[in-house]
């Protein structure tokens, strides 16, 4: 039985990708083991302790030794900032890792990037990396910046030694292959199981329910857009859904900028999210495209809205732009920060409760036809299979 080891930086709840990827090898008949680590107080909560395979490293989150190894942290990262300091817990992860001899290592975040190459040299086995975003700009497109430097060394010194490669959207497997072209992206898809799918909830001549989600409510993320055209369309049967981790300040920033009354829902485990969004109309993804990862990744919001059966109204990014328009029957985009544009498309859905429902309906059949992890973990065993057997 080959075995094989995923690690991560961040907790099951913080790593769908990841959660994905495990239950599929392990109905393949692998022998798998996860490592993690924590990092925000609400995922804490959701993680798999019952589970032995996923063993957390670096501290329950709040605990003596979590704070303990961010003292390690502070005092190694500036000796080791490829390999071991680029995370509170990559030395940790690495120094847990080489007691779990594997035939082959899978990363997650680029935390563990340097980590699964040097365990594959070291212990004769293949490494495999996952990249759900474009790491070296998720955060500002600078090139000049601390940050997109030390992401930059990272991934031109430790990317061309991996021995398959897959990527979350098929605008990152690109960039990635433009910056180095003997890599092979394969593209693995941010979708769901169809167990989890809901009966579609087609809408009613009443309220329109907006949903958004994602772990942390936050501004600069184009909710502030949305909270103002429902401002200027000043409709109280028009309602607006928020799902995630909101802080004290964030919620009174945003009740200072609406009119309305905002919906808040606290963080849920992944699988209860499809069940709230169906009691929805419209999936928000309105990403306002501040770095070039912002711009080309397809994140797991409209693939929740899929499989949710809900229309999708997204900003132009473009990764979103391009989705919309090959599958035009789900939904409608909108410039980024165009407000009125906007307003003008929830608008049109309320008016027009049968061409929401068409859009519903086809985001439903085309999460059941094409757009799920039934189609797409049978590329990812491809590539598993490949990479153990060559």
């Amino acid at each position: 039985m080959k075995k094989i080891l995923l690690i991560s930086p961040y907790p099951p709840a913080q790593n769908p990708r990841l959660v994905k990827e495990y239950e599929t090898l392990k109905q393949e008949g692998f022998y798998v083991k996860v490592l993690f680590a924590e990092r925000d107080k609400w995922a804490s909560v959701h993680t798999l302790a019952q589970n032995t395979d996923f063993i957390r490293v670096g501290g329950k989150y709040g605990s003596v030794f979590y704070y303990f190894s961010r003292i390690i942290h502070k005092l190694i990262r500036n000796i080791f900032p490829f390999e071991f300091g680029y995370n509170r817990v990559s030395l940790l992860l690495y120094l847990k890792a080489m007691s779990i001899k594997s035939d082959l290592y899978i990363g997650h975040n680029l935390a563990s990037l340097p980590l699964v190459v040097k365990l594959a040299k070291r212990n004769y086995g293949k490494c495999g990396f996952d990249a759900e975003d474009f790491h070296r700009n998720e955060v500002t497109d600078t090139i000049t910046d601390k940050d997109v430097k030390l992401k930059t060394l990272i991934e031109d010194k430790y990317i061309q030694q991996i021995d398959y490669f897959t990527a979350a959207s098929p605008l990152i497997a690109k960039s990635y292959k433009n910056l180095y072209p003997k890599l092979n992206p394969i593209i693995i898809n941010n979708v769901f199981k169809k167990k989890y799918q809901p009966i579609l909830n087609l809408a009613n001549n009443k309220s329109l329910k907006l949903f958004w989600f994602s772990q942390t409510i936050g501004t600069n993320r184009g909710l502030e857009d949305v909270i103002r055209a429902l401002n200027s369309l000043n409709n109280p049967m028009i309602e607006l859904h928020l799902l995630g981790n909101v802080s004290t300040n964030t919620a009174t920033h945003f009740k200072k900028l609406a009119i309305f009354k905002i919906n808040y829902h606290a963080p849920i485990s992944g699988n209860r999210i499809f069940n709230l969004a169906a009691k929805c109309d419209i999936g928000l993804a309105l990403e306002p495209g501040f770095c070039l990862n912002n711009k080309i990744a397809l994140s797991n919001k409209i693939f929740t809205y899929l499989i949710s059966g809900l229309a999708v109204i997204a900003s132009d990014t473009l990764a979103q732009k391009k989705f919309l328009t090959e599958y035009p029957l789900i939904g409608m985009s909108y410039p980024i920060g165009d407000i009125q544009a906007l307003a003008k498309t929830i608008d049109t859905y309320d008016k027009n409760r049968n061409l929401l429902n068409e859009a519903k309906t086809n985001s439903h059949q085309l999460a059941k036809l094409e757009f799920n992890w039934e189609k797409e973990s049978f590329k990812f065993i491809q590539v598993i299979d490949n990479v153990l057997n060559n």
